[in-house]
């Protein structure tokens, strides 16, 4: 009885931790389409946002609470299209190779790609300039082509 009630106070006391969609777990269960339509709807979002803050902070009368909500989701969704490239891609689906592979300049480029897309999503958490968007775009474009293949 002792070890039970104990039992009950650990997973009362102990919050639940948050599950991510790809938990490093090697499932071999991937879509990888579905995730670069996700990072395509994160940067929409993104866009949605930035263009409702400038908006809303150009009314005569700016609605200040909208405004925050508006900065939250686009930082949100900045770090939601960050997680995917980190946890999704470059944790899980592009492997490593060795340098004296012919396959290494394909794989360092899918990194340089992955890499500047969560450069730029930071640049548009900091920012409403929508270059970050329409450069997101163009990376996503250029990484499914690497990735892909097409």
């Amino acid at each position: 009885m002792k070890t039970g009630g104990a039992l009950l106070a650990v997973m009362v006391l102990i919050p639940a931790t948050l599950a991510w969609s790809h938990c490093q777990v090697p499932c071999g269960i991937y879509h990888d389409d579905l995730r670069l339509e996700m990072m395509g709807e994160h940067i929409q979002t993104i866009e949605k946002a930035m263009q409702q803050i400038t908006a809303l902070n150009e009314a005569a009368s700016p609605d200040f609470n909208q405004i925050v909500r508006w900065v939250n989701s686009k930082d949100e969704h900045a770090d939601e299209l960050i997680h995917i490239v980190t946890w999704y891609f470059m944790n899980q689906r592009v492997k490593p190779v060795a340098s004296d592979s012919p396959d290494y300049d394909a794989y360092v480029a899918k990194l340089t790609l992955l890499h500047e897309m969560m450069v730029t999503s930071m640049k548009a958490k900091q920012s409403t300039d929508i270059q970050y968007v329409e450069r997101l775009r163009e990376l996503l474009k250029e990484f499914t082509t690497a990735y892909t293949g097409g």
